[in-house]
Formats: structure tokens, C-alpha cells, sequence
């Protein structure tokens, strides 16, 4: 079963890196179902799938599923920074500063190299004074 589920990942992400996100999404859904009704997968495969499955409904602009997916994979793994750092996306996205700022800030505490959301927190920190400068 395990075995069968590394497959259904494996298969998910290269679909994924070739850019076949129908197929990839039903792929991680698959994997994301057989984990939670098994309970033996490792967290990180858990968390990838559900981050990566996040990434295609965030290009989709689906915001809302995106951010459960993300939050399902901070859930998955704490240690993993990429889903705080897209869901941060998300949440900037939507005018959502507080939550991007923590979500950024928590993705580099868990990296601190971790340039893209340096980047990020720096223009939702510009932007978040702008709103408020504007009275917003």
C-alpha cells in the first residue's frame, strides 16, 4: 500500500514538473485521501502534496482552496517554510498584510536564507504602511 502510494506521489510530481496540473491535482488528491485514511505517510510527502496541490489552485487564482492546502501542509509539517511562504502569497494577494507578514516571518525563521520571502516581507511591510498612510 505504502509502496503504491510512493508511485501515486512520485507520479503527481513529475506530472507537476511537466506542467500537467489536471492530472497532477487529481494525482495529489489521490495520494492526500490514501495518507489520511491510512495515517502511515511521512509528514513531508504529506505536506509536499498538499503544497504542491496548493500551487496548481493558486495558478488556477482558486485563493481560497489554495490557503487550505497551504495551511494543511503547515499542519503536515511545521518545519517545512515553502507552504508558509506561499500562503503568504496568497494572503498579500488578497490585501492581507498581518497574515503575509506572519506567514513570511515564519518562513524565515524556519530558513533564514530564504531570499523570495525576505523580498516579500520587505514590499507587505511597504505596502502595509502605505494602506495605512493612505487611511485605510
Amino acid at each position: 500500500m505504502e509502496e503504491d502510494m510512493s508511485e501515486t506521489l512520485e507520479h503527481a510530481n513529475a506530472e507537476f514538473k511537466k506542467q500537467n496540473f489536471k492530472l497532477a491535482e487529481e494525482l495529489y488528491t489521490k495520494f492526500i485521501s490514501s495518507c489520511v485514511q491510512s495515517r502511515v505517510c511521512e509528514a513531508t510527502n504529506l505536506s509536499t502534496a498538499y503544497n504542491n496541490r496548493g500551487q496548481i489552485r493558486y495558478l488556477r487564482v482558486d485563493f481560497t482552496e489554495a490557503v487550505e492546502d497551504y495551511t494543511s501542509a503547515v499542519q503536515a509539517d511545521s518545519q517545512f517554510e515553502i507552504p508558509f511562504y506561499n500562503r503568504g502569497l496568497v494572503h498579500y494577494r488578497l490585501g492581507f498584510f498581518e497574515d503575509a507578514k506572519s506567514d513570511f516571518q515564519q518562513a524565515l525563521k524556519l530558513n533564514p536564507d530564504f531570499e523570495d520571502a525576505k523580498v516579500s516581507l520587505q514590499q507587505t511591510l511597504l505596502d502595509q504602511q502605505h494602506k495605512i498612510n493612505r487611511g485605510y
